[in-house]
């Protein structure tokens, strides 16, 4: 018996890839999958104010910081939560706050300096030549993370997209588009679109049903895409005192695992659905996530003779 476990959506949280590093002792997985939505969303200014101290707002507070060990431990706190942090003046602020672009140029070098530390770290914690290890950038992620991660190759890393990849021997296609969002993400198509890549990843598969669907869209109309419905100012409706959850998954994913019925589907994407479901008799997975609070979300799921024979989820 063999044992993978999957997860996604750390969305640039230290504390959560620790975590995952972890996994291979912890629970003797052979491959360790982290598919979507690598990186996060916010940069996080520490302002120093020239006393010896430091103002930040973040978690939904203003904090005055000692200079020294008390800043240290916010800062790990913010970046364990996710977010970027810039030590800076006021003048700094004042300069980004003109310059929209240069924010945007030095958001993106700390993503990649993220990420190639998190390769960094991968390496040295895990062997490579007993697990399995993929990682793979979602729909929030920019094209400018791929390099980062293909860079990493050489050393055992495997790059999933594009092409059949084997876990565990197992072949396995993986997509990093969603259908549409309010967000306007990096890599999203219309369904027609979508319904195009997954057919060409079909395509290069002897067997569809002996294989891994790892999609990072979960499946319309199932227990793996409810969101919170949101009107035009992109603020959750509320339906008699309650939020309105709704199906905001891909038709053409739910349509591909019904046409093929592969071992499993592997999703993300939507964070606050998070478990499992079928789709005829494909098994179908999110682990969610809940990276702002540090917590690791995953299925570990059993392999035998290349058949998926069970699959749960774990959490801490």
């Amino acid at each position: 018996m063999a044992k993978v476990f999957f997860s996604v959506d750390v969305h640039g949280a230290n504390s959560v890839w620790r975590k995952w590093l972890r996994i291979p002792e912890l629970y003797g997985v052979d491959a360790l999958l982290l598919c979507g939505d690598l990186t996060g969303k916010s940069l996080v200014p520490l302002i120093e104010r020239g006393n010896g101290k430091y103002n930040a707002f973040y978690f939904g507070k203003n904090w005055t910081l000692q200079k020294g060990k008390e800043t240290d431990e916010m800062e790990k706190r913010i970046q364990d939560a996710g977010a970027y942090t810039l030590r800076c003046n006021k003048d700094k602020i004042l300069e980004l706050q003109n310059n929209p672009e240069q924010v945007e140029k030095l958001m993106m070098q700390m993503i990649k300096d993220r990420i190639h530390q998190w390769m960094e770290m991968l390496i040295k914690k895990i062997d490579l030549s007993k697990v399995d290890v993929v990682v793979m950038p979602g729909n929030d992620d920019d094209w400018e993370i791929d390099d980062e991660i293909k860079s990493f190759r050489e050393k055992g890393v495997v790059w999933c997209l594009d092409n059949v990849v084997d876990i565990l021997k197992i072949p396995t296609i993986s997509l990093d588009y969603v259908n549409p969002t309010p967000w306007d993400t990096p890599r999203e198509d219309k369904e027609k679109g979508m319904k195009k890549r997954i057919k060409k990843l079909v395509n290069k598969l002897d067997d569809p049903s002996r294989s891994i669907f790892n999609f990072h869209a979960p499946p319309f109309g199932t227990m793996l895409d409810l969101a919170p419905e949101l009107d035009a100012n992109k603020k959750p409706v509320i339906v008699a005192g309650q939020v309105n959850f709704v199906h905001v998954g891909s038709k053409a994913v739910t349509e591909a695992i019904e046409k093929y019925q592969p071992l499993i589907g592997l999703h993300g994407h939507i964070h606050e659905s998070y478990g499992h479901d079928k789709i005829g008799n494909t098994p179908v997975v999110n682990p969610g996530s809940e990276y702002g609070e540090g917590i690791l979300r995953g299925y570990i799921i059993e392999i035998v003779d290349k058949k998926i024979i069970n699959h749960w989820k774990v959490e801490g």
